[in-house]
């Protein structure tokens, strides 16, 4: 009797036990997080889907003119210049129309007559060109090397266009400080131009700006092709007042303070190879009419990037700043800012380009007006958690997505606006840095697989695989087999492995918010939490 009583008591018991497992399983179930924060991503295939709609802003601008290429002007007389050492020999077919005097290896060009090209060589350590001419003129700079020591390198007092060409590898340097310059004349930089500045070539030109700036137009500067590289100027690399237009060739500048400043105008890049290191903005069209006492209204100070790769790295100031519109419509950025990655006083408008904009210490892309993205992929990432720093920054104004991806990591972000974006946004916490992170329809659709760099507070994602009515999860962790990424967003391979975070959404509005936070926005939560 005694072995029944026991044996009745385990089984009491057992009964009992199983019951409880019973019920904290169905409680499980109800909630459905226990179970999905379990289990396991099959494997996926990663899709590369970007859709564009209509372009906005400065979309067919490139400062084209005829009168810019060299190809079109014709000389007539060709005027050598030789500098070796101290002096310099001078082959002059027409001396009584351009007079040239010396002294030393300082040679000064007064030229009254047109169609007239110089070609400059040699090498001196204490000497200068200074050009007088009103007519446009061709310069061509051939293993040209002069130090000045008391002044620019090169100094060009005409306002008209200096066709310059580079061959072989030019090497200037500026005095630290001017000391032979009329009170009626400006210079303030190595290679310093009263009038435009066009340059093309195969050549390569180097400049080191002691004094101020590297290369200055008081008009403007147009790259068509060449390599031009200013080490370590004094203020800005390349300087203007009109206009900088580039289209084509590769840039290599580092400046205590901008890399690409125009004063009282526009910026226009086609294409081209940027390189840019910097203490204050890497492109800045600079005119601020907030800060004039008599503003010109008729001063535009835009940036348009048509093409172009960028590598940009400020350590105090912005990548690219437009006190006016900035339009990105194809090309390659990658921007390292210690301020706004991307700036404007007016709208931003991003119709295509592979964007990567990072930000220390400010937002990532900061519009002082209205964001709207039609194409392209853009990541934008501000890394500050004691300041409200957001990935994607409007002012309160509209943030219109119909196209294109975007994905921002930052403390918070601008809502887009529900009643004019046509494209799916998704708004979530952040995750853990250094994983993957994975979204994904209940059918194994993949939507999202970012490999995270930094864990933030907030996280915006915007692309057409975000499908209405559809229901999606994230996922965490796991892998990618065979795979090709940029800035850490697969375009391909396959993901698995990944953990469900248990966080799910269901896409009924063009913005869905399960999580993260808000910056200035014009519709915040108009879309409705959206999440399970």
């Amino acid at each position: 009797m005694k072995t029944i009583k026991i044996n009745l008591k385990l089984l009491f018991a057992a009964l009992i036990f199983s019951v409880s497992i019973l019920t904290f399983s169905a409680c499980s179930d109800d909630d459905g997080d226990s179970d999905s924060a379990l289990s396991i991503s099959d494997d996926i295939t990663i899709t590369d889907t970007n859709t564009s709609s209509t372009a906005e802003g400065d979309t067919d601008n490139t400062g084209y003119d005829e009168d810019d290429l060299v190809e079109n002007a014709t000389f007539d007389y060709t005027i050598q210049i030789v500098f070796s050492n101290t002096s310099a020999t001078i082959t002059n077919p027409v001396p009584d129309d351009v007079v040239i005097t010396q002294d030393g290896a300082d040679v000064t060009v007064d030229s009254s007559i047109s169609k007239v090209a110089y070609e400059i060589s040699g090498t001196t350590t204490d000497g200068m060109l200074k050009i007088y001419s009103d007519k446009k003129f061709k310069l061509t700079l051939s293993d040209l090397n002069i130090t000045n020591a008391d002044g620019p390198a090169i100094n060009i007092q005409s306002s008209k266009t200096s066709f310059v060409i580079l061959e072989g590898t030019t090497n200037l340097a500026d005095a630290y400080t001017y000391s032979n310059i009329p009170d009626d004349e400006d210079a303030k930089a190595t290679f310093f131009s009263e009038g435009q500045l066009v340059f093309s070539g195969t050549g390569e030109l180097v400049v080191t700006g002691n004094y101020k700036h590297g290369i200055t137009s008081d008009d403007y500067v147009r790259v068509v092709s060449g390599t031009i590289t200013v080490s370590d100027a004094a203020s800005d690399a390349i300087h203007t007042n009109d206009y900088i237009i580039v289209d084509g060739g590769t840039l290599i500048l580092s400046a205590n303070s901008d890399g690409m400043d125009c004063e009282e105008g526009y910026i226009i890049i086609n294409d081209g190879s940027f390189n840019i290191n910097t203490v204050d903005d890497g492109i800045v069209a600079s005119y601020d009419i907030d800060d004039e006492e008599e503003p010109d209204d008729s001063i535009l100070p835009n940036v348009t990037i048509n093409g172009g790769d960028f590598i940009i790295n400020t350590s105090e100031g912005e990548g690219i700043e437009a006190k006016g519109i900035l339009t990105i419509n194809d090309g390659t950025i990658n921007i390292s800012a210690y301020d706004d990655g991307l700036n404007t006083g007016g709208n931003l408008y991003i119709n295509g380009g592979n964007n990567y904009v990072y930000s220390t210490l400010n937002d990532a892309i900061d519009s002082n007006s209205e964001i709207i993205v039609t194409g392209g992929t853009t990541i934008a990432i501000a890394v500050r958690v004691d300041e409200p720093d957001g990935s994607f920054d409007c002012d309160d104004s509209l943030f219109k997505v119909t196209g294109g991806t975007i994905l921002g990591l930052a403390l918070n972000t601008s809502f887009p606006t529900v009643s004019e974006s046509t494209q799916n946004s998704v708004i979530f916490d952040g995750v853990n840095a250094n994983q993957l992170l994975n979204i994904q329809s209940e059918d194994g659709t993949e939507a999202l697989t970012y490999l995270v760099p930094y864990s933030v507070n907030t996280i915006i994602y915007s692309n057409a695989k975000l499908e209405t009515g559809e229901t999606y999860r994230i996922y965490t962790g796991g892998s990618v087999s065979s795979g090709t990424e940029v800035n850490g967003l697969y375009t391909s391979g396959t993901y698995s492995g990944g953990t469900d975070t248990g966080d799910s959404f269901s896409i009924n509005s063009t913005v869905t918010q399960i999580g993260g936070d808000l910056g200035p926005t014009g519709e915040p939560n108009t879309g409705g939490p959206g999440g399970n």
